[in-house]
């Protein structure tokens, strides 16, 4: 089935999320967007998907053309969609939310599943799905998950499949699986597109490319194109995607966590008995798919979570206790996961957002009284230090780009001397060109002999950053790796298997020549 989009352009008030856009895909093709966050990618694949009505534009199906009311008029027309955040009901079966939407009773109104679990073990069976219809969806794996989403569009005769940021909540191994499953399906007929900005993935499944860029198509490429043409397409200009950095010297071990646990107000561990610790002048990066311990880690540590047993100390003193501000107090810098709402405040200027935790001190305070010239002139020194695209310091910080709002926030933390900085997603939503600088200032944070701790879901950045790298699954540790270890090895550690055990199998394997190293397949 052929896919045609003419001219599409979605406004929100004066935001053009889509300006003009046209774009082919061909039956049995893999069609990749490319772009960054924010470059609309997903604001068009919900626009084709029937979420939002175009405000100009046409959209066509094998040539005829098509409108829209929602969801249900896209599938009608052969058009399915895998969000990145699935749309499963954690407590009902796989067969019952195949079905949920499109229902099929006996007699008296009785919900008949027959014919759902034939089908969804019909398709299992086409494509080594391996999915039970009767497993409860709360009990499956993420990557099952995103197969029983992929189900449930192929049982209702999808022709045309959307992915949306598939691989965001995937293992290296999972990621590797889902690209054989579009391989097949793309074999099969199916016009697969996808969406990601991930340079490696994109070049590893694509028949075409597309980029996307402040809502415009900038250009097409194939799949052989270098990832350094590819990057400054989605930027718009040259950049250096790899991080030159020296090794590390680390010194005192002055950041220890021993034996921390976790727990939410049910006395659920979302954390478990998990000690590690840093050194001055190294990184240490936390690697594990979103939603296995991470957020609470960094929480605990800044003293934002009620229920912690177990010790964190930086330079021998008990963090454990302390309030927020006492832990700052102490010497830790802290960029949050989500800027927007625990990093800025949005009304707020950026010269005042620049001393946000430095505001009631010299020079920015004076008896109780704020020195406007000192918080000016500091907002114009960091303004240029870190690169910030901003008219005047004195604009609102919820006017400025996702990646020049993580700048405000990491040129506030790293204002003042630290002795532990910690960044939690440092680069999400943040452009290409942004990350070089981002990295490479918490390269030099590390140089000047701080500890560093960076958390992050990325793998990529992972390993450009990280001297050493601790695994979470399932809110305890796997084990710490060196910094240069392979993605294969992170992978199985982040599917729950220990250090040690990760590297038996992965030994195992090449002994027995039955896989390469398991994860490389896409590079990632």
């Amino acid at each position: 089935m052929k896919l045609e989009l003419r001219g599409i352009t979605k406004s929100f008030g004066t935001l053009v999320a889509n300006d003009h856009i046209d774009l082919v895909v061909e039956s049995g093709q893999i069609h990749s967007l490319l772009g960054e966050n924010g470059a609309g990618k997903s604001t068009l694949m919900n626009v084709l998907y029937g979420l939002y009505s175009p405000s100009s534009g046409q959209i066509l199906v094998d040539d005829v053309p098509v409108s829209f009311s929602g969801p249900a008029d896209a599938m009608a027309a052969g058009i399915g969609m895998v969000h990145q955040h699935f749309m499963l009901v954690p407590v009902f079966t796989v067969a019952e939310n195949v079905a949920l939407g499109a229902e099929s009773t006996s007699f008296g109104g009785v919900l008949n599943l027959g014919d759902t679990r034939r089908k969804i073990r019909e398709i299992s069976a086409q494509f080594g799905f391996d999915v039970d219809p009767d497993a409860l969806v709360e009990d499956l794996p993420v990557g099952v998950q995103q197969r029983v989403e992929i189900i449930k569009a192929l049982v209702r005769n999808s022709k045309i499949l959307i992915l949306d940021e598939p691989t965001a909540v995937l293992t290296p191994q999972e990621t590797d699986e889902l690209m054989e499953i579009m391989g097949q399906l793309r074999d099969s007929g199916t016009s697969i597109v996808f969406i990601s900005h991930k340079l490696r993935e994109v070049k590893a499944i694509s028949d075409t490319i597309t980029v996307i860029r402040r809502g415009k198509v900038v250009g097409s490429a194939p799949p052989d194109t270098s990832t350094t043409e590819l990057a400054a397409m989605m930027v718009g200009r040259a950049v250096n995607l790899t991080l030159n950095k020296a090794d590390a010297t680390p010194g005192a071990e002055t950041f220890k966590v021993s034996n921390l646990t976790v727990m939410n107000d049910s006395g659920h561990r979302l954390l478990d008995n998990v000690s590690l610790s840093v050194s001055q002048g190294e990184i240490l990066a936390i690697a594990g798919v979103q939603g296995n311990g991470q957020t609470e880690l960094t929480q605990a540590v800044l003293g934002l979570h009620k229920h912690v047993l177990g010790s964190i100390t930086l330079d021998g003193k008990e963090l454990v206790g302390k309030s927020v501000s006492q832990v700052l107090e102490s010497g830790v810098g802290f960029v949050p996961e989500d800027r927007q709402d625990d990093g800025l405040v949005g009304e707020l200027s950026i010269a005042e957002n620049l001393i946000l935790d430095l505001y009631k001190k010299a020079p920015y305070s004076r008896g109780g009284t704020l020195n406007r010239s000192a918080i000016a002139q500091n907002s114009v020194e960091k303004v240029s230090e870190f690169d910030i695209r901003a008219q005047s310091p004195r604009d609102a910080a919820h006017t400025l780009s996702g990646g020049n709002q993580q700048k405000v926030v990491l040129a506030r933390e790293l204002s003042r001397p630290l002795k532990l900085f910690i960044a939690s997603q440092p680069t999400r939503g943040v452009d290409v060109g942004s990350i070089e600088f981002l990295h490479k200032r918490i390269v030099a944070e590390r140089d000047a002999g701080t500890p560093v701790v960076i958390v992050s879901t990325e793998l990529d950045e992972v390993l450009e950053l990280a001297d050493r790298i601790a695994v979470l699954f399932a809110g305890r540790l796997m084990g710490i790796v060196p910094g240069k270890s392979s993605r294969a090895l992170l992978g199985l550690m982040m599917a729950g298997l220990s250090a040690e055990e990760a590297s038996e199998q992965m030994q195992s394997q090449k002994e027995s020549g039955t896989t390469g190293e398991t994860g490389e397949g896409v590079q990632l």
